[in-house]
């Protein structure tokens, strides 16, 4: 699972060096970290890593397609000729 980091002292820090209120500042670091554990509850955030991996996943289900793709292909020829030589005989 993804890690965020988030420093919440250095965040109560810049806000009230910005003029907020302690109360205030304390309010917001806990709205921010409620946003980013649902955030990643849901799964909303992606890091490059999760990226990586779903490439990779994505990449094998397609060379996996690829190949059913041939033998079905290579299994029609087969029939096909098959019955045009099976054809042939009878005529």
């Amino acid at each position: 699972m993804s890690t965020v980091t988030f420093d919440t002292h250095q965040f109560v820090k810049k806000l009230t060096a910005a003029g907020a209120s302690d109360q205030l500042a304390e309010a917001l670091v806990e709205a921010q970290k409620e946003a980013i554990g649902e955030a990643l509850g849901a799964k909303e955030l992606a890091t490059k890593r999760d990226l990586k991996e779903l490439e990779i996943k994505l990449e094998l289900k397609i060379a996996e397609s690829k190949a059913d793709i041939i033998r079905w292909m290579v299994g029609a020829l087969l029939a096909q000729s098959g019955i045009i030589a099976a054809l042939v005989k009878l005529l």
